[in-house]
């Protein structure tokens, strides 16, 4: 029961994989979906949402093993108040909207080309995975250290709390950058942020004058109230904006996520990037997973914490095991949240046509994960085969590598 590390991943690559049955024999018409399934349930008399309904199809018609009361583990920022800005948008996800999210939160963000995320310092770490674009980040640190990086598609960001930073949409053919933002607080809110314009217009004038050494004349025209998402003007070469300072910081902010050599099994693939990798990352670390139609993430959980999802691209579902006879099956979609406690048995399951995409994010400097079936394998097996009623030879060819990923 180690880590999920690179190095165990790659070792996993190799593995046998562990079968996977297809859920296209028992899943819902997404067609015409209802709530039946094995001669059990009946249609609905009432009021429908059938758009809805063709979206949650396992949702709406959970497996047999599905069983108890669990909390809602699923999100979509679709559902979330959208914060329209002079250049650009923030929705976010929350310990208010998720409320078993309180580990973690959430904010998906979008500027314009030139468009600035003013600057800005939170009590919460931020990490960040560009979703498409590219935009200019700086920050400082407490010795006078500065950063500035031009960040694209797959490359993602970390700023510790406290650290005073800036984000800045830059022109493409995009218009600007879409991001995902992570905080390690589940309570954490977007607009609860220490703004520096919000900041000067709560100063008295003749402070700022002291402060600054200026007459108080030239603070005649700041802003009477947060600016949050601006039009900037256009940023100049990314060198112009490597300022001195006390040299730049030991420990970059930015890391390209997808220029790490993916773990490639039969069924997709996976990167993580925690501290070992991305070491300015002490407080979260992550994966990203890409399973192909079929393919399913394999049975397992995690002893670091809770995972805090988002969905990329593709549709999947996920069961999630909590103990005392308790599983409840959840369907994601692109631009989804999903949520697993702390140590719960889950897997996800590609159920659409193209590959399925998504971030799993934890509160831990390193990224742990614990198969079930190398645990099956690495267990005597007489006492397996006494727990699960398995033929010997079947537990004998249990693979003893974990496989991410496994094929439909």
């Amino acid at each position: 029961m180690t880590d999920l590390s690179r190095r165990g991943l790659i070792a996993a690559a190799a593995g046998t994989a562990f079968a996977a049955s297809p859920a296209a024999a028992q899943a819902p018409s997404p067609a015409a979906p209802l709530p039946e399934r094995g001669g059990k349930g009946a249609d609905v008399l009432g009021p429908k949402n059938p758009a809805r309904d063709a979206q949650d199809p396992w949702t709406l018609a959970p497996p047999a093993t599905d069983h108890g009361t669990m909390p809602n583990l699923k999100w979509s920022f679709a559902d979330s108040h959208m914060r329209l800005e002079d250049g650009g948008w923030a929705r976010q996800t929350t310990i208010r909207e998720l409320p078993v999210s309180k580990a973690m939160a959430g904010v998906n963000m979008r500027l314009k080309a030139n468009a600035v995320r003013e600057m800005h310092w939170h009590k919460e770490a931020e990490w960040a995975y560009m979703i498409k674009g590219r935009a200019r980040i700086t920050a400082i640190d407490q010795d006078g250290r500065t950063f500035a990086d031009d960040v694209g598609e797959g490359d993602l960001w970390y700023f510790p709390s406290g650290i005073p930073h800036s984000i800045q949409g830059l022109e493409g053919p995009e218009d600007g950058s879409e991001f995902l933002l992570v905080f390690d607080d589940g309570g954490f809110s977007e607009d609860s942020t220490f703004l520096i314009t919000d900041w000067l217009a709560h100063t008295p004038r003749d402070v700022l004058a002291k402060n600054f050494g200026l007459p108080e004349a030239a603070f005649a025209n700041i802003p009477d109230k947060e600016l949050y998402i601006f039009p900037g003007p256009k940023p100049g070469p990314l060198a112009d904006d490597k300022l001195g300072g006390a040299g730049p910081i030991p420990t970059s902010f930015s890391h390209r996520m997808l220029a790490q050599e993916p773990v490639r099994t039969r069924g997709g693939t996976v990167r993580i990037t925690d501290s070992g990798n991305f070491p300015a990352s002490t407080t979260i670390a992550a994966a990203l997973v890409e399973i192909e139609p079929g393919g399913m993430r394999e049975l397992h959980w995690h002893p670091n914490g809770d995972e805090w999802q988002y969905y990329l691209s593709g549709q999947g579902r996920m069961t999630v095991f909590g103990s005392e006879s308790k599983a409840r099956t959840f369907d994601y979609r692109a631009g989804d949240v999903g949520y697993v406690p702390f140590a719960m048995g889950h897997y996800i399951e590609n159920t659409g046509r193209e590959t399925l995409t998504f971030l799993e994010m934890f509160k831990s400097p390193r990224y742990a994960d614990i198969s079930l079936a190398q645990w099956m394998a690495l267990t005597p097996h007489a006492l397996v085969q006494a727990h699960t009623k398995l033929d010997r030879a079947q537990v004998d060819g249990l693979p003893e590598r974990k496989n991410p990923v496994v094929p439909g």
